[in-house]
């Protein structure tokens, strides 16, 4: 008897239930450390780069081994590479909880990324294979519902873990969790592959990763080393950069000729009948294809504000970690507004409708929270524009992910599942790159010609924004403590505000660009056909692997 056969309807939601948990730990670990940051900055003592390399260091290795782990999930088994990934993220919760500096803690959120990568992927493949017909919308739904609310949920959990105890648990929250989903997973989820996957493809599985490390690098490093010229040594262990020429073009040179090789590799291999990294197939697919294009520039806009956000409110309004965990939660009420809407509106209308919705929703909020973004700014004033923002995330998430793999074969549930997540990923770093990019260059510029203007000397004025501009922010609560450099501390603020208010509307501008490319997205309005009466009951290409 298989498996899938041996597991009652209700096993399979109870399934779903530990799929989303692993889902909310990626997603949490993703945002929670983003109110925890400047405590963090204050024991280790973060530069701004380093602030941006804790999130980036996850989100690049994230990005760049989804497709990899995608294809190998097809191959080993789907829930097999989803109990190793949460256990490879729980070993590594414990590392960065006890990282004694901000070099080892970087590291284990490099671990981090490669249990993450594991494991996003495998819970779409795992629902795409379990669930059929209706049931698979409605579970597609909770996923995506799931990603909205809790991308708002870890900077609450992070703030109250922060603020009564210590950064260091915001970490160390996963244990006990992912534990729990482990175990939870191997129970109640029935394994599901590809019986007829091939091996995976070493060589593109390298040129990927290639492509997006050197990508996101050139975005993070080129505002501190240079875009052309190298303005600042650059020094790796005893080596150091030995040309004039920054290795930031350098960096984006060689991811343009690692994804063209990759590309060119997959065709070929493709066309020879060979396994391939990336299902190039899969975009002969138009609800494949436009949607990923969708998904990534919708996630470039999404998440890229929230590395800003955080720091703004604590270190600009003064707000505690938990009290900006408590104004963030206004988004996750947003989100989960946006799944108690999602079942009765499904049935009527068309999911990219929906999606179009939700990226409107997302730019009138996000627009919103720009205007309200100064220095003596209410938090009240800021919880509509939240909502609204959330209720966007919870509406176009949900069903932009039923969108992308709704005509993609089960078989290729774990390819079509990461080449989706990478669309995100890769969205989501680039965010976080440009925005943090804008923010922290924006700050630095204006602060400079304030501070100018003011008649500041040009040594302490350059000590005052290097201050403000490589510790993220952490430096203006303590120029604001002394009478001396209280004037300072407000050109400091004003500065940090328009920063963070042009990187809101930054991301604004790509949810447009996003809305836009929704029209490439077929509209067809949801009907009874004979296709979801047949996924109603498994076929044999669906039905899970025995074990």
């Amino acid at each position: 008897m298989s498996d899938a056969a041996s597991r009652t309807s209700s096993s399979r939601w109870a399934g779903l239930v530990f799929i989303s948990l692993a889902v909310s730990l990626i997603i949490v670990d993703s945002t929670i450390v983003n109110v925890a940051v400047p405590q963090i900055v204050d024991e280790l003592s973060l530069s701004s780069t380093q602030v941006q390399w804790v999130q980036e260091a996850y989100t690049l290795v994230f990005a760049s081994l989804l497709l990899a782990f995608g294809s190998l999930a097809d191959r080993v088994g789907r829930r097999r590479m989803l109990v190793i990934g949460t256990l490879i993220f729980t070993v590594s919760s414990l590392f960065a909880a006890l990282a004694p500096s901000g070099e080892l803690l970087i590291a284990a959120r490099v671990i981090q990324g490669v249990g993450g990568a594991m494991m996003l992927p495998t819970t779409l493949a795992l629902i795409n294979a379990t669930f059929h017909g209706r049931e698979r919308g409605l579970a597609f739904a909770v996923w995506g519902s799931t990603i909205g609310g809790m991308a708002a949920v870890g900077p609450l959990l992070g703030g109250w873990l922060t603020t009564a105890y210590s950064w260091r648990l915001a970490f160390g929250i996963n244990i006990p969790l992912g534990i729990l989903i482990a175990i939870g997973v191997q129970v109640t989820v029935a394994e599901s592959k590809d019986p007829n996957a091939r091996r995976v493809d070493a060589m593109s599985a390298v040129l990927s990763v290639i492509t997006f490390a050197s990508l996101v690098f050139g975005l993070i490093e080129g505002r501190t080393l240079g875009w052309w010229r190298i303005d600042k040594p650059f020094t790796i262990g005893q080596w150091t950069w030995p040309w004039d020429l920054s290795p930031v073009p350098v960096a984006f040179f060689l991811s343009a000729i690692a994804a063209g090789a990759f590309i060119m590799r997959g065709l070929r291999r493709q066309k020879a009948g060979k396994s391939t990294m990336l299902a190039f197939d899969l975009f002969r697919i138009p609800s494949f294809r436009n949607g990923n294009l969708v998904a990534m520039v919708v996630s470039l806009g999404e998440f890229g504000i929230i590395l800003a956000l955080p720091l703004w409110l604590q270190f600009v309004l003064g707000f505690e970690a938990v009290q900006t965990g408590l104004i963030l939660l206004a988004l996750a009420g947003g989100s989960f507004a946006a799944s108690a809407l999602t079942a009765p509106l499904s049935g009527r209308i068309p999911p990219p409708t929906m999606v179009r919705w939700g990226l409107v929703a997302e730019i009138v909020g996000i627009v919103g929270l720009a205007v309200m973004v100064h220095p003596d700014a209410n938090w009240v004033t800021l919880l509509p524009g939240l909502f609204v923002y959330g209720l966007g995330v919870g509406l176009a998430t949900a069903q932009l992910t039923g969108v992308v793999l709704t005509d993609v074969p089960v078989t290729q549930s774990g390819q079509g599942s990461g080449t989706q997540s990478t669309a995100r990923q890769v969205g989501s770093a680039l965010g976080i790159a440009i925005l943090g990019t804008i923010l922290f260059t924006v700050t630095g510029g204006i602060l400079a010609a304030d501070l100018a203007d003011k008649g500041v000397p040009s040594d302490q004025a350059k000590q005052v924004v290097s201050a403000v501009v490589d510790s993220a922010g952490a430096a203006i609560p303590g120029l604001r403590g002394s009478p001396t450099t209280a004037p300072l501390a407000a050109a400091a603020e004003d500065a940090f505000s328009t920063g963070t208010r042009l990187a809101a509307f930054s991301a604004a501008a790509f949810l447009a660009l996003g809305l836009l490319a929704t029209g490439s997205l077929r509209t067809r309005r949801p009907q009874v056909s004979a296709r979801d009466d047949e996924d109603a009951q498994p076929t044999p290409e669906d039905v899970p692997a025995t074990e």
